[in-house]
């Protein structure tokens, strides 16, 4: 050992790409466990900027093996899209990549479910990617989805995608009043890296144990955040799968014996995509300064993203359910020039506080953020290498933060680049 969990304590693009990197530089694998290229990380190193929505964010380590587990759901497309940009760039990742044979693949069928369903809702849309990453998800779970092994038994593939068929053709055709999909068009795109996937195809999880057992460092990420998880999250504006840290024993067939540390990725403020409840968006000026600011819009979508202060709810309750033992706080330096900075320490809900996330989607989508207000500060800190290189208000923040979600930060963020971070404790030791 030891197995670390990487995991998103508030809405997502937390910036777990940044720190899963870094940490990737000591792991000896680094393992996707959910989600699939409806997330989004960037990783800077240098000059350069990676945009990374299906490979693991410690892909970039010269050391480690990325993998991706059975809880991932994979557009062949987009993963060989992806492996073929790096190898332009000098990143040779394809020669050393596993994916697990369970791993559940996206089809043409369900990213034109996913559009169509998602453009009928309307006013009540989801926010959805339109990747076909839910869709896939529901055909895991209602068994009727396609597995990475089934592309090395092509008779077995067209008989699952022929079955398929038989039910979202009705749907595409009388309900939603669009063209059938035929079963060669799915099975000439999916054969069509048939060959290429299969030395990649693995036992993950009989590699990843045999590497804990021999007291290598695996590093696992999840992709979204929690309050995004199908079960924790603001239901129904989720994801489709367990971003959460329990979620790595699913997505990987590894125990939770094996788990040392779970770190938890915030940013110094709160930001969201898409539809859903956020009781401390700002959608004035302020908002708008602060999204600029940041930069705030997304990896995958280019959306922008809607901004708030940090909301201490939201990462307490991420930190009691996957039992965080660190805080990784990213983009501090946004923060700069503020002053007084507002934190969210409580909500009203028809004039009752609350000091913990409400336990009802309706009580949530009444709350009103209630702020304590800190005092900023207006020196540029993304020279600072050490906490006590930052101003004393900035380390008050941090400390304050602290006491609120009841977990230290052991990691700080201060600028974009590889290097922009101040450790205050070891997350591999």
């Amino acid at each position: 050992m030891p197995g670390i969990v990487i995991v998103g304590t508030q809405w997502g693009d937390e910036g777990k790409g940044k720190a899963t990197d870094q940490l990737g530089d000591a792991a000896d694998y680094v393992v996707r466990y959910s989600g699939g290229n409806n997330a989004g990380h960037t990783v800077v190193v240098g000059r350069e900027h990676y945009a990374l929505h299906l490979l693991p964010s410690g892909v970039l380590s010269q050391r480690a093996v990325p993998v991706l587990g059975n809880g991932v759901v994979i557009d062949l497309d987009v993963l060989f899209q992806e492996i073929d940009a790096l190898a332009a760039r000098g990143l040779a990742v394809g020669d050393k990549l596993l994916v697990s044979a369970n791993a559940h693949l996206i089809t043409v069928y369900h990213q034109r479910l996913d559009k169509v369903t998602e453009r009928f809702l309307g006013r009540r849309r989801l926010g959805t990617t339109g990747r076909g990453v839910g869709p896939a998800y529901a055909d895991k779970a209602s068994r009727v989805g396609l597995r990475v092994q089934d592309l090395l038994d092509p008779s077995i593939l067209r008989q699952k995608v022929e079955a398929a068929l038989e039910q979202k053709n009705q749907l595409l055709v009388k309900v939603y009043n669009r063209p059938a999909v035929s079963a060669d068009e799915v099975c000439d795109r999916l054969l069509a890296h048939a060959e290429r996937v299969r030395p990649m195809t693995a036992d993950v999880s009989r590699v990843l144990n045999r590497a804990l057992d021999e007291g290598r460092t695996v590093l696992f990420e999840g992709a979204q955040a929690h309050h995004l998880d199908v079960d924790f999250g603001t239901y129904p504006y989720v994801t489709s799968s367990n971003p959460i840290a329990a979620g790595a024993c699913t997505g990987t067939g590894v125990g939770p014996t094996r788990l040392d540390r779970v770190v938890g990725i915030a940013k110094a403020y709160t930001t969201r995509v898409g539809e859903g409840p956020f009781p401390g968006e700002l959608t004035d000026d302020v908002g708008q300064r602060l999204r600029q600011g940041g930069g705030e819009f997304g990896t995958t979508t280019g959306r922008p993203r809607r901004c708030g202060w940090f909301d201490a709810l939201v990462v307490e309750q991420a930190g009691r359910v996957n039992a965080l033992t660190d805080l990784f706080l990213t983009k501090l330096d946004v923060l700069t020039g503020w002053d007084p900075i507002p934190v969210v320490v409580a909500y009203d809900v028809d004039g009752e506080r609350h000091e913990t996330m409400p336990m009802t989607q309706t009580e949530l989508h009444h709350a009103r953020p209630v702020y304590q207000y800190l005092d900023g500060w207006g020196e540029d800190i993304s020279a600072a290498r050490r906490f006590q290189d930052l101003p004393r208000n900035c380390q008050a923040y941090v400390r304050r933060l602290e006491e609120l979600v009841g977990v230290r930060v052991s990691g700080i963020g201060v600028g974009p680049e590889r290097d922009q971070t101040i450790m205050l404790h070891p997350l591999m030791g």
